[in-house]
């Protein structure tokens, strides 16, 4: 059973900066793309971005936030990051990560609150 679990979200200054951190089984980053997505209130699920989380792995990001937004793998691969900068009032959401393969993905983990104030 893949087990996720974000943390990081609190209140953040319009213009700070955010971390996000996904903790995974450890061979779940061998096996599965990992990526991050987003929810806000009356919105639909957002893709943020995501990374393969193989050696060498690559990621993508969504075109609207690809200049803010930075996926990375951490603690011996068993941890994806999501960093953003400047921080604007309507990146107020629930921010997921899920696994997944052959573009589909499988595995959620709870969320976590992420509010930018004015």
């Amino acid at each position: 059973q893949v087990h996720l679990v974000e943390s990081g979200g609190g209140l953040v200054q319009a213009g700070g900066s955010l971390r996000l951190s996904c903790a995974a089984s450890g061979w779940t980053l061998y096996r599965y793309t990992l990526g991050w997505f987003r929810q806000a209130i009356g919105k639909e699920r957002e893709f943020v971005g995501a990374i393969t989380a193989r050696s060498g792995a690559s990621a993508n990001y969504s075109d609207s936030l690809k200049d803010r937004a930075t996926i990375s793998r951490v603690n011996a691969n068993n941890t994806v990051v999501l960093q953003m900068v400047k921080m604007k009032p309507e990146d107020t959401a629930v921010y997921y990560c899920a696994a997944g393969r052959s573009g589909r993905y499988d595995f959620w983990g709870q969320g976590t609150h992420v509010t930018v104030s004015s």
